[in-house]
């Protein structure tokens, strides 16, 4: 079984996994399925705003597809997030990589 088909009967059984979903969300970023791995992250932070990961890698993933602007959208959120949650280090990342895009 393929890696998505797993993480999906995961999510069949536990619809609110934050890992799973951030995984299948990584999952087809991977696979350059960019439209799909960012549905999956906006559900990710939807259900789970404080998983600020997912933050970080939605803004990778979208600056990948040149996506800049909503690249920094997401990372603007994310150090919101990080901020709330008190995680310096995701905020110290998301903002080294929004300093980076928005020059």
């Amino acid at each position: 079984m393929d890696k998505v088909a797993a993480l999906k009967e995961i999510l069949e059984m536990e619809p609110g996994n934050a890992f799973a979903r951030y995984g299948l969300a990584l999952e087809y970023s991977n696979r350059g399925e960019i439209e799909t791995s960012v549905a999956e992250f906006n559900t990710l932070l939807t259900d789970h705003p404080e998983y600020t990961a997912g933050y970080f890698m939605a803004a990778q993933t979208l600056a990948k597809a040149e996506r800049t602007p909503e690249a920094i959208a997401r990372l603007r959120e994310g150090i919101a997030s990080a901020k709330k949650t008190g995680n310096t280090h995701a905020q110290s990342e998301m903002q080294a990589m929004l300093d980076e895009l928005d020059r």
